[in-house]
Parts: structure tokens; sequence; C-alpha cells
């Protein structure tokens, strides 16, 4: 692994994402996090993080749009060096609503954020984390939701569907990457409090979500952000193709 650590994590400027860079920041990762529009959010845990001592830097893009991915690694290359590790934590719901009232341009805003965008960007990672392709090996952890188990019937089917698609890219892409020196995982958060609930519509979500949840809580961006930190480490050197849920039992 190389001595010096360089995490991208996409959609990282608040949430789990923002959660994600301050754990990484604080261990000793230079961190590139990137936004699509929320500039002020992503400049302002920049800020933040600085005083830790690590180079961070905050990069705009849209994971929808192939040529903003592409734009985005090349900025890590450019700011920080070799990229060693990676996290797709850019992740939207769309509107909630029963499948035949959603809207074919939002489902396919959700496929191309959550399902294209990660494939786009697991092309970028590859080429320049594999040891096949020069690169130093390292670790990609991807986020998917307790969605794509239980299929968020009555809310959001075509989220739960595009998270079922993460977890299959995990699969293969673990045992596709083995030989490259890259390990691939997921973490599967459970109703974690963060904005995407009100974002879609059901701002009351949480609150409905507690008396599912056998640990009585809903989760925090940080505990989902320790799993997410673990799975990138060396501590978890010998695990690939797994998906850690982090759902309080759900």
């Amino acid at each position: 692994m190389a001595t010096q650590p360089v995490l991208l994590i996409t959609g990282g400027g608040r949430g789990i994402g923002a959660s994600t860079a301050k754990l990484a920041a604080s261990r000793g990762y230079d961190v590139a996090v990137n936004y699509k529009s929320n500039s002020s959010a992503a400049v302002a845990l920049v800020a933040a993080l600085k005083p830790l001592g690590r180079r961070v830097i905050a990069l705009p893009g849209d994971m929808a749009s192939e040529a903003d991915v592409e734009r985005v690694f090349k900025g890590v290359d450019e700011k920080l060096g070799p990229l060693t590790h990676f996290v797709y934590n850019a992740g939207i719901p769309g509107r909630s609503s029963r499948l035949e009232n959603a809207s074919t341009a939002m489902m396919r805003q959700v496929m191309d954020v959550n399902v294209m965008g990660a494939l786009w960007s697991m092309q970028q990672a590859i080429k320049r984390m594999s040891k096949k392709h020069g690169g130093q090996g390292g670790s990609v952890v991807l986020l998917s939701s307790v969605a794509a188990n239980i299929g968020g019937p009555n809310e959001y089917v075509w989220y739960a569907a595009s998270k079922g698609a993460i977890e299959s890219m995990v699969l293969g892409l673990s045992k596709e990457l083995a030989g490259d020196g890259i390990r691939v995982n997921a973490v599967s958060p459970g109703v974690i409090a963060t904005t995407i609930h009100a974002d879609a519509g059901t701002p009351d979500k949480l609150e409905r979500a507690v008396p599912m949840i056998p640990l009585g809580r809903t989760g925090q961006p940080e505990e989902v952000a320790e799993a997410v930190m673990f799975l990138l480490s060396d501590a978890a050197s010998y695990i690939t193709g797994s998906v850690l849920r982090v759902s309080g039992g759900r």
C-alpha cells in the first residue's frame, strides 16, 4: 500500500460522505471531496479539515455526467497525486411515490447518478489504482442501502433497484479486480439521520422507521463512516466482495 494514502469521496460535501472525509483526514489520508452543487458545504468541510494537517480539496462534478466524472478524477491526479482509495457515496433517491406515479425523467436521473456514475467512476478508479495499469492497488467502498434488500415498496422501488445494482457491481468487481490489487466492498446503511429522506419528500421517514429498527433508533452518519473506513483500511486486508450492513439490526 502507498505510504501516502489518497482518498476520493464522491458526494462528500455532507452527510455520510462528509463524516467519512473527517475520519479519513484524522487518520492520515489526503482527501478529495466531490460535490455536485453545494459548494458552500464542501468549502466549509475543507476548511474544517485543514487543521488536521492533511491535504484536503473540493472538486465539483455531477456523477450523472461521464465527462464530469473524468474531470473529477483528473483533478485528484493533478492536486493530490496517485489515487489509492475510493468511496462512491453519491446517490439520490428521487421523489417518493408508487412506481406507476414516478416520472421517467426522475427515475432516469436516479439511475444515472446511482448506477452509471458508479460504473464510470470505477472505470476511472481502475485505470489509476490497478497494478495492471501501473497503480499501487488499493481499496474501494461503494455505498449501497438496505433498500436493496427491502425493495422500497410504495416509496422508491427504482432507488432500491439502483442499490441492488451497486451490490452486483461489488460482487463482480471484487473478483475481476482481485488480481489487480484492488479490494471492492460495500456498506449498506439503514435509516440514517441525513437529509436524504427530506430530499425524497418523506421528512417523517426517520420517525416512522424507528419502530422497525431492533436497536430502537436511527443511525448517525459517523457510524456509517466508521464502517467505510474499516473496509478501506488494511485492517480489512482479507475482505473483498462483502456488503457490510449498518442498519441497527433491520
